[in-house]
């Protein structure tokens, strides 16, 4: 949580830096293509009686997002699975992958400059599939939570822009080993994106 807030007051600052007025019309629709890095907290809860440990992953990702309004928009969030190592009290004892399809409301600050800030809400739904271990048959429940977002496009064209942005999510799943709960997996992950976004 704590790199959420920095990554928050970063990005209000930039917004107070870039200055008033210039509207995304009502209308536009935008698509991204780029990487996103899952970085799960540190703390996962304990499973089975240990601390758990949820490595994190690199993935594609892609954005679609449609203004409603005036520097208001609509964004769906995809990406391609992220695989995901879990340890238990410091050991390797598998692995599973997942997708987290994220739709978000996104306020687009209008600036007069090249750079475009933003803040979003929005609510994550996280599906885990090919769950992995050698201890038996691992399962990890989908989970429905809030997601935070807030980044900067770079605008480097009339309809182009680099952005980098950071989403908090509220991710958590029941776990099971050979069908016996072993407890709940706290992974609220920040999610680090870098892409490009193309403005129609």
């Amino acid at each position: 949580m704590k790199r959420t807030l920095i990554a928050l007051t970063l990005t209000t600052a930039i917004a107070t830096i870039a200055g008033p007025v210039a509207a995304q019309s009502q209308g536009d629709w935008t698509v991204g293509i780029g990487v996103g890095n899952v970085n799960p907290k540190s703390n996962n809860g304990t499973l089975a009686g240990s601390a758990a440990s949820i490595g994190d992953d690199t993935r594609p990702i892609f954005t679609v997002e449609y203004f409603i309004r005036d520097n208001l928009g609509i964004e769906l969030l995809a990406a391609t699975p992220f695989d995901h190592d879990i340890a238990l009290g410091g050991t390797n004892i598998g692995s599973t992958k997942h997708l987290p399809p994220t739709l978000s409301v996104n306020y687009h600050f209008p600036t007069q400059t090249a750079f475009k800030p933003f803040l979003g809400v929005g609510l994550n739904y996280t599906t885990f599939f090919e769950e992995t271990t050698p201890l038996g048959n691992l399962e990890l429940d989908d989970s429905f939570g809030v997601a935070l977002h807030a980044g900067a496009d770079y605008q480097i064209s009339d309809n182009g822009a680099i952005r980098l942005d950071v989403r908090w999510i509220d991710i958590s799943s029941d776990a099971t080993l050979n069908g016996a709960s072993i407890g709940t997996a706290d992974i609220d992950p920040v999610v680090v994106g870098l892409s490009y976004v193309h403005r129609f």
